[in-house]
């Protein structure tokens, strides 16, 4: 089904594949078959410095959503924006339902009209359509770059290059400024065959990431998708898979484009935007991922995460096992708070599901929901526990639904039909009941997205499944079925864009700004607080420590209704770690306090007692630090954090209360990376053993020297484990560029513009 090359590989014509074993006969050097990929020249394109080795990006277009986009603002306000520079689209879906914080969502959604106004960008109002559907439709040009502060950021199917980061790296692009990486390793994801009637684009995505991310094979590296099997995919299909590869960890994704894409952006009237794509006739790439789409079936995720993939054939005739495999993960995601337990979910052996979801920039498109539709007309899901939800992906898609009656065949069968939102996949809608089993086509279903909340007892389960067999479980009343099993009818609808209702709806200053605007700003709209520069001698508190394999940004800062509160840093932060380490927050504060009083002037160990040994230890070998040379806060540990969201919060929560670094032993995604260095946070990595730190909980670190090793680009940095004598340790801080040093020398990237600017 799939294959992973142990060597990199030469792609010939775009149908054949040479792995390279060292004595390859080709007519080019790997070095200028490389230069070959679709990704090479699309970077190639948007670099503005004469290193293809150190990229320096500019971007076409930037697109946001209502969680990230005041913050961003705020941000870029406090460094001197002016003006959007380019094509800038506030979308409003993740925080479209108004009932949580009083006026809170509102008061963002006005936020970011005043703002597209003021600055001269483009405003989609809340259930128009969730924000990558938006930018299918509107903004995705061949061979062009978008970047996004949302993770799925991808149009790679397209022919867009699109990438997810945090905040920050979208404010540099409104102030001008570059996005800077290494030039990235490409992958191929060469396809093969045809999917079988039934098998749907999460179930190729869902095969793809369970072979890829565990062994990080794509980590950080763009997925390029070639091979014959491309052309037998729908546009809609293709799209299904590439919004996908964010779980797989890979830096970005780019597709051969054809005829069906062609037809895609002539449905909605920019064929202008249309650009062919191939690689060159000789290709060189990192890697290769073989997938024969013939012999994909349907798949599941099941809990706590996308790679923890099964057949669903394979949960249904394994069931006990599958299910106590799945306890048994649990353990270590759960931290054992709650009793977790599936077997109840086992009735006359089967496995009996609570809920089904087809939603957001995953689930939501057209063909996903025809299919659905297809598969459950004439049944019925049942008047017992089982519940059905859809939710088109933008109002263009709802009408045409509405138009060619699939909608009609969803509620007659008993489904619920709702507008583009994008909260089933973070949990802030269609939460399921306690101990529930919910069945998704979203993103995610890292534990405590989906409304689980383990401190108050609470815990549920989310499975990704693919929208034609969550519609199959449907139709068979809520007990697990793979749309194979069925015998459908697919009508095969065509699609039909409305181009009036965003016409009619959507605020467009077509790049014009105004800068009479006055921004309407609620009162939960906070500014960033003053942060420090980087001190010359640093003292961090581990205050939490977490030997997860993997932290996701959701255990660091949690989504669904704490969402609400991304415009007030100091309020969100009040969340931080709250479902993981519940202590962590008052930890944090609490040594906080030292470094509060260094910057008003006064003793930190006035106040902070515990601090007085420490420094007490460090000054029989260091006597010159002190007063005036020394910062003071705190640090977590995680063996592997940053997995999921791009949401600069897992950091700046962090920042705010304090933190002044991370450790671990590798840092999951670039974007988690990038987010503690734009907030001027040390991303520290240790070798140690995470099993047998040389430090703990509680105990003291102290770093002397540190703003020096960052200046002189230290790696290797010397650091001191504080007891009752110093114990020396190594620490490093990986590749940092010359602006990132700056960055987290000037404590963050607001201080760095106002410092520059």
């Amino acid at each position: 089904m799939i294959k992973l090359y142990d060597n990199g590989v030469y792609l010939l014509n775009g149908t054949e594949i040479v792995e390279d074993t060292g004595n390859v006969q080709v007519p080019l050097s790997k070095e200028e078959a490389a230069h070959n990929t679709m990704a090479y020249n699309i970077l190639k394109d948007h670099n503005t410095s004469d290193n293809m080795q150190n990229l320096q990006i500019r971007f076409d277009k930037l697109t946001s959503h209502d969680i990230t986009f005041v913050g961003i603002i705020q941000t870029a306000r406090a460094s001197g924006l002016e003006k959007f520079p380019m094509p800038y689209v506030l979308t409003n879906c993740h925080n479209s339902l108004c009932a949580v914080g009083g006026t809170i969502n509102e008061d963002d959604h006005m936020f970011g009209l005043t703002c597209a106004k003021k600055y001269g960008g483009v405003y989609v109002p809340p259930h128009q359509a969730v924000i990558h559907q938006f930018a299918r439709e509107m903004l995705a040009g061949g061979g062009k770059m978008i970047l996004g502060s949302d993770s799925h950021t991808r149009y790679g199917a397209l022919g867009t290059m699109a990438m997810g980061e945090g905040g920050p790296e979208l404010v540099k692009q409104l102030l001008n400024k570059t996005y800077d990486i290494k030039m990235p390793g490409v992958i191929a994801i060469y396809l093969d065959g045809e999917p079988m009637k039934g098998v749907g684009p999460q179930d190729v995505a869902l095969a793809i990431i369970g072979a890829v991310f565990k062994n990080g094979y794509v980590n950080n590296k763009v997925m390029e998708f070639v091979g014959p099997g491309v052309k037998k995919l729908s546009a809609d299909f293709r799209i299904g898979i590439d919004v996908m590869t964010t779980e797989t960890t890979c830096l970005s994704s780019i597709w051969t484009t054809d005829e069906k894409i062609q037809e895609f952006y002539e449905i909605h009237g920019r064929s202008g935007d249309y650009k062919e794509l191939n690689p060159g006739a000789v290709t060189y790439y990192d890697g290769c991922v073989y997938v024969n789409l013939s012999e994909i079936k349907p798949m599941i995720a099941m809990p706590f995460h996308p790679s923890n993939v099964y057949t669903i054939d394979e949960v249904n005739e394994n069931l006990e096992d599958i299910l106590h495999d799945v306890e048994k993960k649990a353990l270590v995601s759960l931290d054992g708070a709650v009793d977790y337990s599936l077997q109840n979910k086992i009735r006359d052996g089967k496995l009996y599901v609570d809920q089904g979801i087809i939603a957001g920039c995953a689930g939501g498109g057209f063909e996903n929901i025809c299919a659905a539709a297809d598969i459950i007309k004439g049944r019925n899901i049942g008047a017992d526990e089982f519940t059905f939800s859809v939710y088109p992906a933008s109002m263009p898609v709802y009408m045409e639904l509405v138009k060619n009656g699939a909608v009609a065949d969803l509620l007659e069968a008993g489904t619920v039909v709702k507008t583009a939102f994008c909260g089933p996949c973070f949990g802030a809608g269609d939460t399921p009941a306690n101990n529930a089993f919910s069945i998704r086509h979203t993103t995610r279903n890292f534990p405590n997205r989906e409304g689980s909340k383990l401190q108050s007892g609470q815990i549920s389960s989310v499975a990704l499944m693919d929208a034609r067999s969550i519609a199959a479980t449907a139709a068979n009343k809520g007990y697990l079925t793979p749309a194979t099993a069925l015998d459908v009818e697919y009508k095969g609808q065509k699609y039909h864009f409305d181009k009036n209702i965003y016409a009619n709806r959507v605020f467009d200053s077509h790049g014009v700004a105004d800068p009479s605007v006055e921004i309407h700003f609620g009162p939960n709209i906070k500014d960033w607080p003053a942060m420090s520069p980087l001190p010359e001698n640093l003292i961090v508190k581990v205050v939490s420590e977490i030997h997860d394999p993997v932290t996701t940004t959701d255990e660091l800062i949690p989504s669904g209704e704490t969402s609400s509160y991304r415009s007030n840093p100091l309020g969100l932060a009040e969340f931080a770690l709250s479902r993981k380490d519940p202590a962590y927050v008052g930890r944090a504060k609490e040594v906080q306090k030292a470094q509060k009083a260094i910057e008003a002037g006064t003793c930190p160990l006035d106040a902070l007692e515990e601090l007085k040994p420490v420094m007490a230890t460090i000054q029989k070998t260091y006597p010159e630090v002190g007063k005036g040379n020394i910062g003071v806060g705190s640090t977590i540990f995680a063996v592997k954090p940053g997995d999921g969201s791009a949401r600069e919060q897992a950091a700046s929560c962090q920042k705010v209360l304090g933190g002044w670094a991370n450790i671990a032993i590798e840092y999951a995604t670039k974007r988690y990376r990038s987010n503690l260095i734009n907030w001027g946070m040390l991303p520290f990595l240790t070798d140690a053993d995470h099993e047998h730190l040389p430090f703990k909980n509680g105990d003291y670190i102290f770093v002397p020297d540190v703003r020096k090793a960052v200046e002189e680009k230290s790696d290797v940095i010397k650091a001191y484990v504080v007891g009752d004598e110093l114990t020396e340790i190594d620490l490093r801080l990986g590749d940092l560029t010359d602006a990132e040093r700056q960055i987290i020398l000037d404590g963050c990237l607001i201080n760095y513009y106002r410092n520059t600017l």
